[in-house]
């Protein structure tokens, strides 16, 4: 199935411009949110429709506005290194929450959101403080989507993330999975697969460069 309409929040993050592509290249529609407006030729480049809006100030009405006619949305956003404890809670947890309750009100079903490696887990008693705060949104993230019965959706946990050449050949599975790494193309791909695969719906899925073609993963 082609021409799927799909918005994608953290619009202009590396893993969103590899989904970007690989949507436009299967005659899908990506709609990119953008916090900064500078940002809006990049993605439209790619193949995006930009749309400037901040999850950290938007209304969910706003936010539904956009959603509004959408077969899918995708949480990609992620506060990066920036902010502190602050900002790991405003961005990974409450814009995913932001963009759920969104998409309930807009009617858009299917939604995946991109979690990370070691959320669900216990933290390191000596592991940084940021890392303490990033593990505690996305976790806390994942339990509110979890508890969602209107919105079919999926949870990907990522391992280590790269900027080498996708390879298409991953592992994935639900928990556990054993850590290593993969390319940020490699989870672009994997996300437009799950759009459409519905045996994922409901589902946490850890995601690792290995020896399995995608298509096979899935």
């Amino acid at each position: 199935m082609t021409d799927l309409r799909v918005v994608i929040a953290g619009g202009h993050g590396k893993i969103a411009q590899h989904l970007i592509q690989v949507l436009t290249a299967h005659g899908d529609r990506a709609v990119a949110l953008i916090r900064n407006p500078e940002h809006a030729s990049a993605v439209e480049s790619l193949g995006a429709l930009p749309v400037v809006l901040d999850l950290e100030t938007a209304t969910v009405d706003e936010v539904a506005e956009v959603l509004a006619g959408a077969d899918a949305a995708v949480f990609a956003a992620g506060s990066g290194g920036s902010g502190g404890a602050a900002r790991k809670d405003s961005v990974d947890r409450a814009g995913s929450v932001l963009l759920a309750d969104a998409a309930e009100k807009a009617g858009v079903k299917r939604f995946v959101q991109i979690s990370s490696f070691g959320a669900g887990e216990p933290v390191a008693a000596d592991a940084e403080d940021s890392w303490k705060a990033y593990m505690a949104a996305k976790t806390a993230a994942e339990e509110d989507l979890k508890a969602r019965t209107k919105l079919d959706w999926t949870i990907l946990r990522p391992g280590g993330l790269t900027d080498e050449e996708a390879t298409a050949h991953i592992a994935l599975s639900e928990p556990p999975l054993e850590r290593g790494t993969v390319p940020r193309g490699d989870v672009a791909k994997v996300i437009a697969a799950l759009l459409e695969t519905p045996s994922t719906i409901g589902k946490t899925l850890m995601l690792t460069s290995g020896g399995v073609r995608l298509e096979d993963a899935l």
